[in-house]
Parts: structure tokens; sequence; C-alpha cells
């Protein structure tokens, strides 16, 4: 029977006829996605023929369908996802870690693993709102003057940190954004960091503890090392769904029009000019590339739907760049896996 299953010359002709109309069924279940996708992306690109160029890339948005821009949501979009991964990948690669090499299998871990399987199926509009009563209006301990009369009796409207000043609440600033989706995000990479710890086999703890390694050292110098490929692959997908994510921005209520950079650095020029304002970038307005996009859109004028459709080839290539930049990552450290 197994020679039967394994050698396709040893089949009987029903058996042959099935494997080829499986066979043709796959084929073209894979090529109709792909036709789809190709009509979809024709589409964008037509729609966006003449609009996407080096000053679509480089001006802010305007009024005026000839002078618009995505610059602003570029740069919104980077600093934004820039925090994101910066919160995210430490946190949940930590927690990975935790529920799987320290973590005792009892009712509490368990229930750890249960809810976070739950959270990654939430509907992004949730954590929406919960990011606008979190880091928005922070739980409204902080009223629209900051007033913290119930607690201390006195009032804060602003603070005062290394040069920067912060108001309170936060409001829709970057960082408020970028919690936001880390709070989006986490669960998936949690997951996959789990998966890819989980993949390791046993033998190459065991061989690492039997040469007197400590279980962090293992962890650090072996598991870890191998488990990159997995973790990267979960980061990819969860930075990927982070960027083009639109109704938890919208809920925290992020401007659709914003002709300035966050901090006021737009250039290396306006950099070295003024240094501070890699400071106060994560607290002053921002927008991204998506609400551009729905911005667009919306907007009754056929200018902007040239816009629009710039704006998604603009969106698909940061994608692309970023997955490329994490593929390579993932590739370089499959190499040195050995095994």
């Amino acid at each position: 029977m197994t020679e039967q299953t394994t050698h396709p010359e040893l089949l009987t002709p029903s058996g042959k006829k099935e494997t080829r109309l499986f066979a043709i069924l796959c084929a073209t279940a894979t090529w109709s996605s792909a036709f789809v996708l190709i009509v979809l992306l024709s589409a964008v690109v037509f729609k966006a023929w003449g609009w996407f160029d080096w000053d679509f890339l480089t001006s802010y948005d305007s009024r005026r369908p000839q002078k618009a821009g995505i610059f602003a949501g570029l740069i919104g979009t980077a600093w934004m996802i820039f925090f994101t991964i910066l919160f995210s990948v430490p946190i949940g690669v930590g927690a990975a870690i935790y529920l799987e090499e320290y973590a005792k299998d009892n009712w509490l871990s368990r229930l750890i693993r249960i809810n976070l399987a739950n959270l990654a199926g939430v509907p992004s509009i949730v954590y929406g709102i919960l990011g606008v009563t979190v880091f928005v209006r922070a739980f409204g301990v902080f009223g629209d003057d900051g007033h913290l009369d119930s607690f201390v009796g006195w009032s804060i409207s602003e603070l005062n940190f290394l040069g920067v000043k912060i108001s309170l609440p936060l409001g829709e600033v970057v960082l408020s954004g970028a919690m936001t989706m880390t709070l989006l995000i986490l669960p998936v990479i949690i997951i996959a960091a789990q998966e890819a710890l989980r993949g390791v086999p046993p033998s190459v703890r065991h061989a690492s503890l039997a040469l007197g390694a400590s279980k962090w050292q293992t962890i650090r110098n072996q598991v870890l090392p191998a488990a990159i490929p997995g973790i990267m692959t979960g980061v990819i997908l969860s930075i990927s769904r982070a960027i083009g994510e639109t109704a938890p921005l919208i809920c925290l209520g992020i401007a659709a029009y914003v002709p300035f950079a966050p901090g006021g650095i737009d250039s290396p020029e306006a950099l070295m000019k003024q240094p501070e304002g890699v400071l106060q970038a994560p607290f002053d307005y921002f927008t991204v590339i998506p609400i551009q996009i729905y911005n667009w859109a919306l907007d009754h004028r056929s200018a902007y739907k040239g816009h629009a459709a710039a704006g998604i080839c603009v969106l698909l290539l940061s994608l692309l760049v970023l997955n490329g930049l994490a593929i390579l990552i993932r590739n370089r450290a499959n190499r040195h896996i050995r095994w």
C-alpha cells in the first residue's frame, strides 16, 4: 500500500485520474488568486499613473490636488512603526520566553495562553477604543487642563522633561498610536514566538545543560538563535498588519490633514539644526499613510482618486521594503542554525 501511494506509476487508472484532477484544482486555485491580485494591482497602478512621482513623495498634503503629497503620512508611519517595534518585540519575545521556558504548566499559565489566543482574534476597532481610553484620555484622570484635584489637590497641564514639553493627557500623538498598535499586534508576536521556541528540539537544550551551561545561557546562546527565523515571521506579519490598520487610528482621532512632520524633522538638515526634535517627535501630532488614503478616497474631487491610488502604491512599497528587511534578517539567521 505504501509503495502504491509513493510511486505514481503503480497507481490504478482511477487513482491517476483523481491525482491529476486534484493537481488541476490546486493549480486553478493558485492561478486564479494570482490573476485577481494582478488585476487589482494593475487597476491601482493605472489610476496612480501621473500622480506617483518624487514631488508626491516629498510634499505635504494640500487643499489643492496638484500640490498634495504623502510626505507627512510617510514620516508619521515611520515614527509610529519604529516605536511599535521598540515596544512590541521585546515585550512579546520576553513573554513568550517566560511562558515556554520558565512558567509552570498550571491553571494560570493555561489561562494566559487561552486569553492570548482569544486576543489575537479581537477586532482592531476594540483596540482603538482601548487606546483612546488608556493612552489618549488617560482614564480621565487628567482633565482638559491636566487637573489632578481628586488625587493631590494641584493641577498639571504640562510637564517639562529634558527640555521636551509633554502635555497631559497625551492626546492624539505618535506615542499613543504606537502603544495602541503594540496592544494590537502583541498577541500575534507572543503566539508566533512561542511556536518558534517550541519548535527547537529538546536535545539542543539538554546538550547545552549537560555541558554546564545555565538555563539562561542555554536560552540566550542556543534556543533564541535557533528560534529567530520563526520569531521574525511573526514580527513580519504583525508589523505588516500594523502598517495597514486604519480603524484604531481613526478611533484615536488621528488627523488626516497634517502639513508638518513630527518634531519638525523632515530632513537631515532639520535634524542637525534642532536635534531636540527627536525627543519632541513622540509627543507631537501626526498622520499615517492609510488615513491619508482614506481621506483622499472620500474626497468628492476626482483628482484625489489618483492621490489615493498613488498612496496605495506607496503603502505597498513600504510593506515590501520592511518585509524584505525582515526576511533578509530571518534568512541570515537561518544559515547559522546547525543541528
